[in-house]
């Protein structure tokens, strides 16, 4: 007898008893429910829930990897052991077995405590409830890892990954009737709590406790936290060890400091354009995420170019910066893939989704430039929005009534 048999002669066992959502849940994860549909009008399709979840994941996983190759180089880089990328993102000082080792030490285990946490909850909801284990948490579980600066203490991970389950999904009934994105939730969870942690104004460094002579951690700014300061820290071209630290093509490719996935621009494109192909995230929403950045980027612009004020203030840096230039630093481009395009928090109607796609990437640039203490905006501002996409909804509807009450008045004039 195989394994899919014994775990369906459980199924069996344990239908109809408490903890039957449990084994259910093993069943449906490794296999297809063999369960049909026998009365009422339904869709036939390949496509289910499960198999959505995995192609959001199969599309987060590059920057997963990519992300445990940079805090490995990150760390290297810190300490001076090896020369800073030059030669591309194919550059095999970047994807050294030595970099993936220290990146894998550190990030495998908050993927291990994402979902191991993560889903102990919610099989305790289901069995509590009554209820069927739902798939959400299996890209929320992925995200968590990726939103996160690499040094989080596990504990903090953990206490943050329940509140954001339980608070951010269950008490609105799970799966599909929660208003805030589960993952951001738990990162604002973070943010609020536990502040200095989540500043992200250090580069982790393994081990360094263990070196003679070498502090706790090594001090090392991101792009956005020296833009902050009113540095000039990315340019065209980068001179190490001058004020400007990173190129644009650093900051593309993603060879800058950060959150786990959050640096390779070039991977979340690619991502997103997985999305896109396959139908799961809107291309609405990621480009009118873009022009709404792009058009706060280039009226900051225009307050520098004008003259309305100067170097002295605190708001320069990141006003004067590039206006594109915020699409490829910071969290911005991967909270709009992944987070924005959310099909439970985000708005459902076409036109709904440009106005809430363009007001998050014109927020997001808002809250960065003039939030300095914490140089990003695109959480917040998909929280914002995922609270206001239900009222964009309604007021498009409305529209819609109102214009065909009007055409139909006209025709029976």
């Amino acid at each position: 007898m195989g394994l899919k048999d014994k775990l369906h002669k459980l199924k069996l066992k344990y239908k109809g008893k408490k903890m039957a959502p449990a084994f259910n849940a093993i069943h449906t994860f490794l296999y297809l429910p063999n369960e049909t549909t026998h009365s009422g009008s339904h869709v036939r399709a390949a496509d289910d829930l499960k198999r959505t979840m995995n192609t959001v994941i199969m599309s987060l996983v590059p920057c997963l990897i990519f992300g445990m190759f940079n805090a490995g180089y990150q760390h290297h880089l810190a300490l001076g052991e090896i020369d800073a990328v030059s030669s591309g993102f194919l550059s095999p000082e970047f994807w050294s077995f030595d970099n993936l080792t220290v990146g894998l030490w550190k990030i495998l285990p908050l993927v291990v405590i994402s979902y191991g946490v993560g889903l102990a909850v919610e099989f305790v909801f289901a069995v509590i409830k009554g209820h069927e284990v739902e798939e959400g948490y299996l890209v929320t579980g992925m995200l968590v890892p990726l939103i996160v600066p690499v040094d989080t203490p596990l504990w903090m991970l953990a206490v943050a990954v329940v509140f954001g389950v339980v608070i951010g999904k269950e008490v609105f009934g799970g799966t599909g009737m929660n208003i805030l994105n589960p993952a951001l939730t738990i990162r604002a969870f973070l943010f609020f709590a536990y502040p200095t942690w989540m500043s992200g104004d250090k580069v982790w460094v393994h081990g360094a406790v263990e070196r003679a002579g070498t502090p706790d951690a090594i001090s090392g700014e991101t792009i956005l936290g020296g833009l902050a300061q009113g540095k000039e820290i990315i340019a065209e071209t980068a001179s190490r060890g001058s004020e400007v630290a990173y190129s644009v093509a650093d900051a593309f490719y993603g060879f800058v400091p950060g959150s786990v996935g959050e640096t390779s621009a070039l991977l979340i494109l690619l991502g997103g354009l997985f999305l896109i192909f396959s139908k799961i995230g809107s291309w609405r929403i990621m480009v009118s995420a873009v022009l709404g950045a792009l058009a706060m980027g280039l009226i900051f612009n225009g307050i520098v170019d004008a003259g309305w004020i100067d170097n002295g203030s605190k708001f320069y840096g990141l006003m004067s910066t590039e206006f594109w230039h915020h699409l490829i630093i910071g969290g911005f481009a991967f909270g709009v893939v992944f987070m924005a395009t959310d099909p439970v928090t985000a708005s459902q109607t076409n036109k709904g989704k440009w106005i809430y796609g363009f007001l998050i990437g014109f927020i997001s640039i808002l809250i960065r430039v003039f939030n300095p203490a914490y140089p990003e905006g695109v959480m917040l501002a998909i929280l914002l929005m995922n609270v206001f996409a239900p009222t964009i909804d309604h007021y498009v509807v409305q529209g819609n009534v109102k214009k065909r009450m009007k055409r139909l008045k006209l025709k029976t004039a």
